[in-house]
């Protein structure tokens, strides 16, 4: 079997690298071919051309790189036209994976395509499903309320579960150490603040969850703070001046095991709206989010949004049991009472801690691999569903 599978940044190599791993214990025969990074590679895929030409993000980093972008995009087409493969697997990247496909398929009108990762159109655009489905066949979901939308318009999908299922959780007698270790006691109340990890949203929200913390009395409270290492300095300076006797975590020399303690130790969580979300409910955390954009970015969003809550936990668990803050709610004098009700026993965090074990369970946990739930998909379409 030959398949051509592309991704075009570093969590759609991580999805390429388990679906790979999940055909191979499915196909003995498997030649591949496509564009990937080191998992996928690691793999048996030989990429062609190196993946991170096609890790950028907003207009400012695009245009400089268009015209390089759309060679590349008509290489990868041509490509696919050459070697006739089974079947092709983008994963995520629509901007440059569709654009292959819109070239790749009129080629080739019996060509199977599939797309892994489903546009969110639940939240805002839901004419993207149907622009897709001119050109994707089948679409692997991530969610498991995503597959009627993508059906609806016109293309076949399955829900496969959640890569976050399959991370490492921390153990008791880890988070145990990491408390040890920093000097944190174990009764002691133990906050994780996330502001993001992008230059903006630390500049916006850092300064917005300080001073909710310092509306936060609870006795004894420790702030963990993990950040990625490009954000580092920026967040030591900003929490110079936070109450809780911050740590920050830099990602550059703090070993992924020791993030994922932390986690597992912290009672709660302060954080900006993302993926994040999943992590915590994953390691058990229960969490307040927040989010605040600039005003003409929250104007048009808060137009085009179809959802009452844009977190995760939310959505999947089809309960509110996550306190949410976004926009112009996002404000310290109503996140604080949010934050202090869950650092204590009570029927704020017990519905937290019910809301992400059903998420949890609801994105495959304790079910067979994502990557191979994948692969048993992709081979349900090659061989006629």
């Amino acid at each position: 079997m030959k398949l051509f599978v592309i991704a075009g940044e570093p969590s759609g190599d991580a999805l390429g690298a388990a679906l790979i791993a999940g055909l191979r214990q499915l196909v003995p025969d498997l030649t591949l071919a496509g564009v990937g990074g080191p998992l996928m590679q690691a793999q048996g895929l030989s990429s062609l051309f190196p993946m991170e030409e096609l890790s950028v993000m907003g207009l400012a980093e695009v245009l400089p790189k268009y015209f390089p972008l759309k060679r590349r995009i008509k290489e990868t087409a041509q490509a696919i036209a050459d070697q006739a493969p089974d079947a092709v697997i983008t994963i995520d990247s629509p901007d440059f994976c569709l654009r292959v496909l819109a070239i790749a398929k009129p080629l080739n009108p019996a060509l199977k395509t599939i797309h892994y990762v489903a546009p969110s159109v639940w939240a805002w655009r839901p004419k993207r499903a149907t622009k897709m489905a001119r050109w994707v066949d089948h679409v692997l979901a991530l969610l498991p309320f995503e597959p009627p939308y993508m059906q609806a318009a016109g293309m076949s999908c399955d829900f496969t579960g959640h890569p976050v299922t399959t991370e490492p959780v921390a153990t008791e007698a880890e988070a145990a150490t990491f408390r040890t270790t920093h000097g944190i006691a174990a009764t002691a109340p133990l906050l994780l603040v996330l502001p993001g990890s992008r230059k903006g949203e630390v500049e916006r929200l850092g300064p917005l969850f300080g001073t909710t913390l310092k509306q936060v009395h609870q006795p004894g409270l420790r702030v963990v703070i993990p950040s990625v290492a490009a954000r580092a300095d920026q967040v030591r300076a900003l929490v110079a001046d936070w109450p809780g006797d911050p740590l920050v975590l830099d990602a550059a020399s703090t070993p992924p095991a020791t993030k994922r303690a932390a986690f597992r130790a912290a009672d709660a969580a302060l954080a900006a709206s993302g993926t994040v979300s999943l992590e915590l409910a994953a390691a058990g955390t229960p969490m307040v989010i927040a989010y605040r954009m600039n005003a003409l970015s929250q104007a048009i969003i808060a137009r085009m949004l179809r959802i009452d809550t844009v977190t995760l936990v939310n959505l999947v668990s089809d309960t509110r049991a996550v306190p949410e803050f976004i926009g112009p709610r996002c404000d310290p004098a109503r996140i604080a009472p949010a934050v202090q009700a869950l650092l204590n026993p009570g029927p704020a965090r017990d519905a937290q801690v019910a809301a992400m074990a059903l998420t949890m369970a609801r994105l495959g946990r304790g079910g067979a691999a994502p990557g191979l739930r994948a692969a048993r998909s992709v081979l349900s379409v090659i061989h006629g569903r």
